[in-house]
């Protein structure tokens, strides 16, 4: 069960500095595993992939995302809102629009999208859950990912409570009781989770978002219960300055500290965004090693700002990247994400330069990333914070998750430096191939048993049953 990549143009191996590139031009995967990168003789009758004029990345590992906003692109009335105002008018109120059916293809026309841009791993946080559901969104998610051979990290979200009275609230809007949610995480991790390296599927406890999800005693029961049960932790934190006053107003103490507080730090742990952050709470998210979801799309969408990813990588903390939801990205794919934050973290760092009037230069920050550093995050970063301990990279012992990017669209023509096209020019480019775990997935450009065209035509009716259930 052997098969041979050869004659890559270039190879991204999502290790740190000069191991970050591998001059191949050949790689082996033996048994679903990468078994030797060089310059490699194929074996009788063995498989081979012809990369030529490609460039091969570690396959992406998405560590945030929220499928079922797969069919919630450009909603206008959230269209140019700020998060608050946006998850009132879009996620919340077509919150109980949502059937099995739409549900589902909103998971599978998300997943499709990742996986066309070279994803292997998704980390679905999915809170659609409330009170005698008529339908099970955690098995859609894992069916529909295992139906395309994708890795599944279920981040099982959801809420305990709820800042409104709950009498006021339509069913789907309602929190569910600590005992279901703890039940239900329980009955997630005996029926799917796997907790060997090579896993397709695992669970992640993860409520919401962390102020406002839970009571503080119910925090600490969920972040020991995950613990027992080998489990990792994930929520929202940190998105917007309303994060801050918030918890200053509420609990009289920022909101990595109110984490600190009810055991919700550690390397088991990760938060999405993370954007606006004090000076000590980046040191105590670094010496901790808690890990952050970048979602620099989505926060740029929402006028939410630009985390400062060097700061917290300086400090400790394990970056990686993530889509967060189609409803605040219209773009849900991972080389989108990557080519956003290469480009945003430049900006940052520009942004924060000081003139020389006021003792600075002028220099900006066009050096404040590499191309092998968001590959990195978007690989290695990831796996790490998942505990895919052979995932992420590409060297010899680890799991074959691989993706070849052909690079034949205009919008690469002219490259000097071809192995960055996937990340700094943008767009999709097309894949050669796509293996998980050394299984191909995708092959020139397509995906086995999948329509588009009657797929783009199931969404647009489904959007207008959406819209007609809420009224439009």
């Amino acid at each position: 069960m052997s098969l041979l990549i050869k004659n890559a143009h270039a190879i991204l191996t999502g290790l740190p500095g000069e191991a970050g590139r591998h001059t191949g031009p050949d790689i082996r995967v033996v048994d679903g595993v990468i078994d030797a990168i060089g310059v490699l003789t194929p074996l009788p009758e063995e498989p081979l992939i012809d990369a030529r004029d490609c460039v091969v990345y570690p396959a992406w590992v998405n560590t945030h995302h929220h499928l079922f906003q797969s069919l919630l692109k450009g909603e206008p009335q959230g269209l140019n809102q700020s998060l608050t105002a946006w998850l009132s008018a879009t996620p919340y109120r077509f919150r109980a629009a949502f059937d099995e059916q739409t549900f589902r293809l909103a998971v599978r026309i998300g997943l499709i999208e990742l996986l066309r841009s070279g994803c292997a791993t998704v980390a679905d946080h999915n809170y659609l859950y409330w009170p005698d559901m008529p339908f099970d969104t955690s098995e859609i998610v894992f069916s529909e990912g295992a139906a395309l051979g994708m890795r599944i990290v279920l981040c099982r979200g959801g809420a305990t409570q709820t800042r409104a009275l709950e009498q006021d609230l339509p069913i789907a809007l309602r929190p569910e009781s600590i005992d279901n949610y703890i039940a239900d995480i329980e009955r997630l991790v005996k029926r799917y989770h796997d907790p060997r390296p090579e896993a397709l599927r695992k669970v992640v406890m993860a409520p919401t978002t962390v102020l406002h999800s839970a009571p503080s005693s119910q925090l600490r029961e969920m972040a020991r219960v995950a613990r027992r049960l080998g489990i990792r932790l994930h929520s929202h934190l940190s998105e917007t300055v309303d994060y801050l006053d918030a918890a200053r107003a509420r609990f009289a103490m920022t909101p990595v500290q109110f984490c600190a507080e009810h055991e919700w730090l550690g390397d088991d742990v990760w938060f999405a965004h993370l954007v606006k952050l004090l000076p000590e709470e980046i040191a105590l998210l670094g010496k901790t090693r808690t890990g952050i979801a970048h979602c620099p799309q989505s926060n740029g969408r929402l006028g939410s700002g630009i985390a400062d990813l060097v700061a917290l990588e300086q400090a400790g903390v394990t970056i990686s990247l993530g889509v967060d939801g189609a409803a605040s990205n219209e773009a849900a794919d991972m080389q989108s994400e990557a080519h956003a934050a290469w480009l945003l973290q430049r900006a940052r760092k520009g942004m924060q330069a000081q003139p020389r009037y006021a003792g600075g230069t002028f220099e900006g920050g066009a050096d404040a990333v590499t191309i092998e550093d968001v590959v990195r995050w978007g690989s290695a970063g990831g796996a790490q914070i998942l505990g895919l301990t052979r995932s992420g990279t590409l060297q010899p012992g680890m799991l074959a998750d691989i993706a070849i990017y052909r690079l034949d669209d205009p919008r690469y023509f002219g490259l000097h430096d071809m192995a960055i096209g996937p990340v700094a020019c943008g767009g999709r480019a097309a894949l050669k191939a796509l293996m998980i775990n050394g299984r191909l997935i995708v092959e020139d450009d397509t995906v086995s048993g999948i329509d588009l065209g009657a797929m783009r035509q199931e969404a647009l009716s489904a959007v207008r049953t959406l819209k007609r259930r809420v009224g439009l």
